[in-house]
């Protein structure tokens, strides 16, 4: 008596692992696994915000949660907004009129 497998059982066994493998493919991409991990899904990344008290600055902060629901190349579009958005309320700090420079002082004899 030998312990070996016949070849063609082995053969059987090979072509119902491979479409069992094939079957379990096409479940995972038609979403019909609900635990199925897509790694390249959108993910957030839940990072805290803590508010500045400037509405502009603190707007254009709330809006980088945006990109949480984005693929990768759909975040470029989100950091630019708010990078830009951030420029202008800087720009705008520039802008407001302040308290009037200090006057020359005449003091000065020669």
């Amino acid at each position: 008596m030998s312990d070996t497998v016949p070849e063609t059982e082995i053969r059987q066994g090979a072509v119902e692992a491979e479409a069992e493998v094939e079957v379990a493919l096409e479940a995972g991409l038609k979403g019909e696994s609900e635990d199925a991990y897509d790694p390249a899904a959108p993910a957030p990344l839940n990072v805290p915000r803590t508010p500045t008290g400037n509405a502009d600055v603190d707007a254009r902060l709330e809006r980088l949660g945006d990109a949480d629901h984005l693929a990768t190349d759909g975040h470029i579009e989100v950091y630019e907004d708010v990078h830009q958005g951030l420029r202008d309320a800087l720009t705008a700090l520039d802008a407001r009129p302040g308290p009037p420079a200090p006057s020359p002082s005449y003091g000065h004899r020669s």
